[in-house]
């Protein structure tokens, strides 16, 4: 059982970061918009399928791996992960980083599986 602290993490993270839904990302691939897409899934996660084009950094290796994808503070970068909670974390620890333009899927792996 997830335990009360969590979701009052999330919740915080939610309101200082911005979020978008499935049909938002779609809207953005297809305009061929300049992002990087990582998923910050587990790996036994991610070996059930991932959104085309995303990059694959755990949740906890992102903030020590992130620029292997990209330093620039300015580029515009999508989490997600199952269903929108360690992408919202995630999201927010970038921005605690000094990265100014990213953005979680807010239903995650799930929603965007759910949209196709």
């Amino acid at each position: 059982m997830t335990m009360p602290e969590f979701h009052q993490l999330v919740n915080e993270a939610k309101k200082e970061i911005q979020e978008i839904g499935p049909a938002d990302l779609k809207k953005m691939q297809e305009a061929k918009e300049d992002f990087v897409l990582i998923d910050v899934r587990e790996p036994d996660e991610t070996a059930r399928g991932t959104i085309p084009g995303a990059v694959t950094i755990p949740r906890g290796k992102l903030e020590l791996d992130i620029d292997q994808v990209t330093s620039d503070k300015d580029k515009k970068v999508v989490l997600y992960c199952g269903g929108g909670s360690r992408s919202a974390l995630a999201a927010s620890a970038l921005k605690k980083m000094g990265f100014r333009n990213v953005i979680s899927l807010a239903t995650g792996y799930r929603g965007w599986k759910q949209s196709q």
